[in-house]
């Protein structure tokens, strides 16, 4: 009898298999390649099975199969095609097949569609690249990246501000899918993200709630500039655990720094305050004081949520 602990939400499937949301609906749909069970909402529960029945049809379709071709083999037939695949690799002195390093080909085709202020062309590769990565390869190699060399062009003058706007909207609109895709009300840690007030930036805040989503957090976004009051008051409607925080510009603000302390007296002492973004060590003197944890990238980032999220599995 298979148990609730063997029935993982959509967010779990895709970090197993390296599948986007996406593409795993549209392969149900078209080619009917699991049938999942479904919570009294509605939502996809994946077994165990299930999602071995995907990793190796994704291995077969990185081999270069069409899905349509090996979604009706078993899952025994498709353990024999990896094997002989594997095989087939070995003895051209290949590597073991791994998903393939796309994501960066989208990058010059997306910053050649904002130079353009092409909403059509821009709008296509995104919406290919979320069918086609996983939500951490896509937050990870494409979304990160593609802001970071936006902003490095808008401070040298280079782009316009019509560019950064144009690029920020159209990027809004993939993390807010990837946030609302990968969100499971089956999730049971709670996590609030913002920008404290005087951080008007907020795609740093916007990466981390996306990242913490496809780790099985539920986010609670508020966004840019809170005070700390609010953001505390919103601690204690959700009951969440760990509070985000991105810092961006201005670098050594001291009204920042006030925020800082503030929200630390007002959080209860078992919630974990952790702090990102460029400016973020700035603010290092402070945040020690307070015993928040000061975060580097995102690998990072996704790290700390794993072993927050597995530390208070073992507590309960």
């Amino acid at each position: 009898m298979t148990t609730l602990s063997h029935r993982h939400p959509i967010q779990v499937v895709t970090r197993r298999t390296g599948l986007s949301a996406d593409l795993l609906r549209a392969w149900e749909k078209r080619y009917e390649v699991v049938k999942p069970s479904r919570t009294q909402t509605g939502r996809r529960l994946y077994s165990d099975a299930d999602i071995e029945r995907l990793r190796l049809l994704y291995r077969a379709t990185l081999a270069g199969r069409s899905i349509g071709h090996v979604a009706g083999l078993s899952t025994k037939e498709l353990v024999v095609l990896a094997r002989q695949d594997g095989e087939a690799e070995r003895a051209r002195g290949g590597a073991q097949m791994t998903a393939p390093a796309i994501a960066p080909d989208y990058l010059p085709g997306c910053f050649r569609a904002i130079e353009q202020l092409d909403v059509v062309g821009l709008e296509a590769i995104l919406r290919r690249a979320v069918i086609m990565l996983s939500a951490e390869t896509l937050i990870d190699t494409l979304v990160a990246p593609l802001l970071d060399r936006v902003g490095a062009r808008w401070r040298d003058s280079t782009l316009r501000p019509v560019h950064g706007h144009f690029a920020s909207v159209m990027i809004r609109r993939v993390l807010d899918r990837v946030i609302e895709t990968a969100t499971s009300p089956l999730a049971t840690p709670n996590i609030v993200v913002a920008t404290p007030a005087g951080q008007v930036h907020e795609f740093g805040a916007m990466l981390t709630a996306a990242t913490a989503a496809t780790e099985g957090w539920l986010v609670t976004y508020l966004g840019a500039d809170l005070p700390a009051e609010d953001i505390a008051e919103a601690v204690t409607r959700t009951r969440a655990r760990v509070v985000a925080l991105s810092i961006v510009y201005p670098t050594g603000d001291s009204a920042v720094g006030y925020e800082l302390r503030r929200l630390g007296t007002l959080l209860p002492r078992d919630v974990t305050l952790l702090v990102g973004g460029a400016s973020s060590s700035a603010y290092r003197a402070v945040l020690e004081e307070m015993g928040a944890e000061l975060l580097g990238d995102l690998p990072h980032l996704r790290a700390k949520l794993r072993a927050l999220h597995d530390d208070g599995a073992a507590a309960h």
